[in-house]
């Protein structure tokens, strides 16, 4: 099943008030295998950047005055996403994003029944528990020390890897334990020992029918039985 982990920057937290998306980066997998197929891209957002937007992402309005416009590159990157569901963060926020840069195309949007949102799978996963990328990379052991400001092709690189831990995709077998362990219940765990074959002198097999005397004594109990319903 092929996939597509995707994550954006912006101006801001809302399009409907002229947020512009400046970032798009995306990540294709295959039965939660990243092929190592990506697309990234800036666009130039034809507006100024808050204050606010830039110390998250680093993204300046003198950095992007050179970078493509949206539709120049709308085509490429729907020929890159087709027809995949499409894994985000939060995803509400980036398919709204998504979804106004091509309105503003005049493109048709990207039906949000292809949405699949990681904070909706954690919230079910993990109840109570932070839900932020950094929290859940923290949760999972994925290390995130190159993360010194959001980036959209770095996060979906760190989403796609939440995303297969969301899904079990690396703990086959093995979830039991974890839960366990994350409760304190169990410290450490080492399950090498279940690999190995076993050692010592073997065995002669038992055998599985009865032996003469056994059958006889069966006999001899089923006579003393009075009145039995098989009768």
């Amino acid at each position: 099943m092929r996939e597509i982990v995707f994550d954006t920057e912006t101006t801001g937290l809302d399009p409907k008030t002229g947020d512009r998306m400046v970032e798009i980066g995306c990540i294709e997998m295959v039965n939660l295998v990243p092929t190592g197929a990506s697309y990234h891209a800036y666009f130039n957002p034809e507006r100024d950047m808050p204050a606010g937007a830039e110390a998250v992402h680093g993204l300046s309005a003198a950095f992007l005055s050179d970078k493509p416009l949206f539709r120049h590159l709308a085509a490429e990157l729907l020929d890159f996403i087709g027809d995949s569901p499409l894994v985000a963060h939060n995803a509400g926020f980036d398919f709204g994003f998504l979804n106004t840069e091509l309105s503003l195309c005049e493109l048709a949007p990207v039906c949000t029944s292809r949405m699949i949102d990681t904070v909706a799978l954690a919230r079910k996963r993990h109840p109570g528990a932070k839900l932020s990328l950094d929290a859940l990379c923290s949760r999972y052991g994925i290390d995130r020390s190159h993360r010194v400001k959001h980036g959209a092709l770095l996060d979906a690189e760190l989403l796609a890897q939440v995303y297969v831990e969301l899904k079990g995709g690396r703990q086959i077998g093995l979830e039991l334990a974890a839960e366990v362990a994350s409760a304190g219940v169990v410290q450490t765990a080492d399950l090498s020992a279940v690999r190995q074959a076993p050692s010592g002198p073997r065995r002669q097999p038992r055998p599985h029918h009865a032996s003469a005397a056994e059958l006889a004594r069966h006999r001899e109990f089923m006579t003393g039985i009075e009145n039995p319903l098989w009768g």
